[in-house]
């Protein structure tokens, strides 16, 4: 029980840290977009190397276990692309207005607000829908990586938290825009973070009765596709975006670093 509600507690972290991005938004006059490229090539690097030498690792490990070399290896790896796939599928049915994760400024903010009430409760509903769709499978990872491996978790949500700050923006931004309440934007985005323990707790209801060995691998397997594809398709990009292509590969560079010594530590 006490592992359970760590695990929760953790993926609450990492979800409402989407707030603290709201928070930035209204609070700071410009974007500090060096610390951003940074910290999101960071949370890649992290992720990255977390999922191809901790998380990947451990579900082949368990998969052949219980089905053989041959077999084993086969659904680890089906069950990598199919992670990769599923997020790669929600992220496609969301048109690029609403997606959080298009890169947004502060300076945003200042623009002309929308007037249409019509267009603003779409912006509304569809914003708060995009980031649960998102969020739902990164809670789940995050909730697992949390209850089976304490020592890969805590980076995992630290990664996971500094890819929410810059979505908090994203979602924030635009809904002040739309609305003209600061307090709107900051309830929006500060609850949106929310999908990702609500994700993580309704998944592992689902799971729970039919939780195994295999299934513990495949899930671990689809893990490290979902964090891979966050890393290559958000955080880089993102990255890039808001920097400079050698800010974000110094990120990513430490961000595999630390990973790395962190592991090391518990061996």
């Amino acid at each position: 029980m006490n592992n359970l509600v760590i695990a929760f507690l953790m993926t609450l972290i990492a979800g409402l840290s989407t707030g603290i991005g709201s928070l930035i938004a209204f609070v700071a006059k410009s974007t500090n977009t060096k610390f951003l490229s940074i910290s999101l090539g960071f949370s890649a690097g992290v992720m990255i190397y977390v999922s191809f030498v901790e998380i990947f690792p451990k579900g082949l490990g368990m998969l052949t276990q219980e089905l053989g070399e041959r077999g084993g290896s086969w659904v680890t790896v089906l069950s990598f692309f199919g992670g990769l796939g599923l997020i790669a599928i929600i992220d496609k049915l969301i048109p690029s207005e609403e997606n959080p994760h298009e890169i947004r400024n502060v300076e945003e903010e200042s623009q002309p607000l929308a007037k249409d009430n019509g267009k603003l409760m779409r912006m509304g509903l569809m914003t708060a829908l995009a980031i649960a769709l998102h969020n739902f499978p990164e809670g789940l990872a995050t909730f697992v990586s949390a209850l089976q491996s304490p020592k890969v978790a805590i980076p995992i949500v630290a990664a996971i938290a500094i890819h929410n700050i810059p979505e908090g923006i994203a979602v924030s931004v635009p809904i002040y825009q739309a609305t003209g309440s600061k307090k709107k934007a900051f309830m929006f985005s500060f609850l949106s973070g929310l999908a990702e323990p609500i994700g993580a707790l309704i998944g592992w209801l689902l799971i729970m009765p039919i939780m195994n060995d295999v299934v513990y691998g495949i899930i671990f397997a689809a893990i490290a596709g979902i964090m891979v594809f966050i890393s290559l398709d958000e955080l880089l990009p993102a990255a890039e975006e808001y920097g400079e292509h050698h800010l974000a590969i110094y990120g990513l560079t430490a961000g595999m670093v630390l990973m790395a010594i962190s592991l090391l530590l518990f061996i």
